[in-house]
């Protein structure tokens, strides 16, 4: 569904190095892909190359078989939803309902149908009707992202790219928005996610990216990506905490044929054992 081929980038001509270099690699339609590294790895930026919000020096990115220029970058965007670490830099109106439907009716949705998406997606986001009507700029920040979401969930996209979209948000808010995109992911839309949780990795990507230094160094399936323990504290990335668990066990003498990353599997493997 998306073809990413030798991706160059750099923010400024006069950069030493690349902040893309060279990267290659393909999400399959309704795969959950997330992206990790640290930051300045080049995660965020991969995520808004595919959006179209930047342009490579080189490359493609293909999208359902049209590469992405600057002359189409409307039609891709209409196939692609972003929702940014910031909510703020998505909300545009001063009416929740009005903000939400902005993005439709730029796109040549007829008013009626606009507001009528902007109400569906405030519900399946989980907002009250009663911030319907109000400023989102006054509302908490997790009612902001719910919003801005809101307002991504109303183009209709195929493709949904989240750059850390629970950043700042309590246990309780993340553990609420991680749960809708894992039923929109469900429902069939292919999932990009940028994150530095390994336990949402683990919980809900059905593919992993790791990136360090404008490169794409290791990628594979959350269950294969996890085992190299090693590698990953070589780059100074984390583990699922239930894996982190499981290797501390393995130093008092309990053996895994492979390390848990999730709390079911642990329970299947220790119940069994």
């Amino acid at each position: 569904m998306i073809e990413i081929k030798n991706l160059k980038f750099k923010y400024h001509q006069d950069q030493p190095s690349y902040i893309l270099d060279d990267v290659s690699f393909h999400v399959k339609r309704g795969e959950w892909l997330s992206i990790v590294g640290h930051n300045g790895s080049g995660k965020s930026t991969t995520a808004r190359l595919i959006d179209g919000l930047l342009v490579a020096e080189s490359g493609q990115i293909i999208v359902d078989g049209q590469e992405l220029t600057e002359e189409n970058v409307w039609d891709i965007r209409d196939k692609i939803g972003m929702v940014f670490q910031n909510p703020d830099n998505q909300l545009v109106a001063t009416i929740v309902e009005e903000d939400v439907a902005f993005g439709p009716q730029n796109f040549g949705v007829s008013k009626e149908e606009a507001e009528q998406r902007a109400i569906e997606s405030l519900k399946l986001v989980g907002l009250p009707e009663e911030f319907h009507g109000q400023n989102p700029f006054d509302l908490s920040g997790g009612q902001m992202r719910r919003v801005a979401i809101a307002g991504i969930l109303a183009m209709q996209p195929d493709i949904l790219v989240l750059d850390e979209p629970t950043a700042g948000l309590d246990p309780q808010g993340r553990k609420e928005l991680m749960s809708l995109f894992k039923e929109l992911h469900l429902s069939g839309m292919t999932i990009v996610l940028v994150t530095h949780l390994m336990d949402d990795v683990a919980d809900y990507a059905t593919a992993v990216n790791v990136m360090e230094k404008g490169q794409l160094v290791f990628s594979g399936a959350p269950k294969d990506v996890f085992q190299k323990v090693t590698f990953l504290k070589e780059k100074q990335l984390g583990v699922p905490k239930i894996t982190e668990f499981a290797l501390q066990l393995q130093e008092k003498g309990y053996r895994f044929e492979t390390l848990p990353i999730t709390i079911e599997e642990f329970v299947e493997v220790v119940s069994h054992g």
